[in-house]
């Protein structure tokens, strides 16, 4: 890197949210001349670009735009990726042997500082990934981990930048344990919470998710300056972005497909996922003779919806590709299945059951595929179905004809 460097610009949780990607693009492009463009996970996954493009898009924006990156846990495989390998930090995430997966920090002159700039992924994150990608993979406490890397480096740098895909609550808790850092980027938390929040002299911040903003840290006086900021409205591109540009139309157009009519209680409203959830798991319990089912609400997303579904919202909704299966629940709960739902809801959100409660003598459940290898005792075997297509059949009216799309990666 040659370019002089100002500020750092970092974004979070973009998501494949390509839909109107004119002004991050833009954007980037031009900050490039002055900034550290940085971004702090979960670029990948979340949106139909993602599960018809398998990733190309997201690899040439980061490649052609970002110089950092923090792993998230969606598209974690990707991270591994030559390119955006090379590009990634982290501080707290080996192998079994305790050997780091990426770099721990980059250390870089901005604004006439040596500024340390590391990422952390944070426990709960990191036990999101799906258990089969990360086979023979750790995650190490964070604030030990970022201790570790200061005294390590602290006599080569004048500040500390720190890419954290932890959530804004816990971004707040590294802030108090870690002092030494000026500026913790926060990411993963899903919020509209973006600071800058300060404990003591540490500035945390986040930009706003799926695509629409970014936050900047900048050096003034003796400190540091930060702030959340939208991405400016535009419409047009450089030329060099042209060719990226023209992918993603071209798999919006593909998105913009009707694939039915939306039943009357969904039409022209803010998708309620737990409703659709509560239905999907009540057909599936009753329709397909399942003991129980057990489903997360963050399996979907919540989509703005008129009259028709497209393709587009359909992969908007479940945008993750999940199988439903049948799964065994793990031994030891002949007293009742409580405790196993409150932990796995600590895992992975809010949970849909049916019947409530589970039966104590119930073995098995439906549930995704993602729910059964990570978290469960594995499953018996497929149920036939993917959750896209019982979202599909129970979102449009009269029931669809074809089956949800098979592209995409599991969650």
């Amino acid at each position: 890197m040659n370019r002089q460097f100002r500020k750092i610009v970092a974004t979070t949780d973009v998501h494949s949210a390509f839909g109107s990607a004119a002004p991050i693009l833009a954007h980037l492009h031009a900050a490039r001349s002055d900034s550290l463009i940085v971004d702090c996970g979960d670029f990948f996954e979340g949106s139909g670009f993602y599960r018809l493009g398998k990733g190309r898009i997201e690899r040439a924006a980061l490649t052609s735009l970002y110089d950092v990156l923090a792993p998230g846990n969606h598209g974690w495989p990707h991270y591994f990726e030559p390119q955006l390998h090379q590009m990634t930090v982290c501080a707290n995430a080996t192998d079994g042997s305790g050997a780091p997966l990426f770099d721990r920090l980059r250390v870089l002159d901005i604004g006439g500082r040596r500024v340390a700039v590391t990422a952390l992924i944070g426990p709960q994150a990191f036990n999101a990934i799906p258990s089969t990608q990360r086979v023979g993979h750790r995650v190490g406490d964070p604030v030990q981990a970022l201790r570790t890397v200061m005294l390590e480096h602290h006599h080569r740098v004048d500040a500390w930048m720190v890419l954290s895909h932890s959530g804004f609550e816990e971004d707040l808790k590294l802030a108090e344990s870690c002092p030494f850092a000026d500026v913790v980027f926060a990411g993963h938390c899903h919020s509209d919470v973006l600071g800058p929040a300060r404990v003591g002299d540490t500035l945390v911040v986040k930009g706003r998710e799926l695509g629409a903003g970014y936050a900047v840290a900048e050096p003034v006086d003796g400190g540091w300056a930060a702030r959340s900021c939208l991405f400016p409205d535009v419409t047009e591109v450089p030329r060099d972005l042209a060719a990226l540009l023209d992918e993603i139309s071209s798999i919006d157009q593909q998105l913009r497909g009707s694939v039915g009519t939306l039943s009357e209680p969904y039409r022209n409203t803010s998708l309620d996922r737990r409703r659709l959830l509560e239905e999907i798991a009540g057909r599936l319990h009753t329709g397909l003779g399942a003991d129980a089912v057990v489903l997360n609400e963050t399996a979907l997303r919540t989509v703005r919806l008129g009259t028709a579904l497209s393709l587009g919202d359909l992969l908007a909704i479940e945008p993750f590709g999940n199988q439903l299966v049948h799964a065994f629940l793990p031994e030891g709960n002949a007293q009742g299945h409580d405790e196993l739902l409150s932990r796995l809801a600590e895992d992975v959100g809010p949970l849909v059951v049916a019947p409530a409660p589970l039966p104590p003598a119930i073995r098995t459940v439906l549930t995704t595929d993602y729910l059964a290898d990570s978290f469960l005792g594995g499953r018996t075997h497929q149920a036939g179905i993917r959750l896209g297509q019982a979202v599909h059949h129970v979102l449009t009216s009269p029931p669809p004809e074809s089956a949800e799309p098979d592209e995409g990666d599991r969650r």
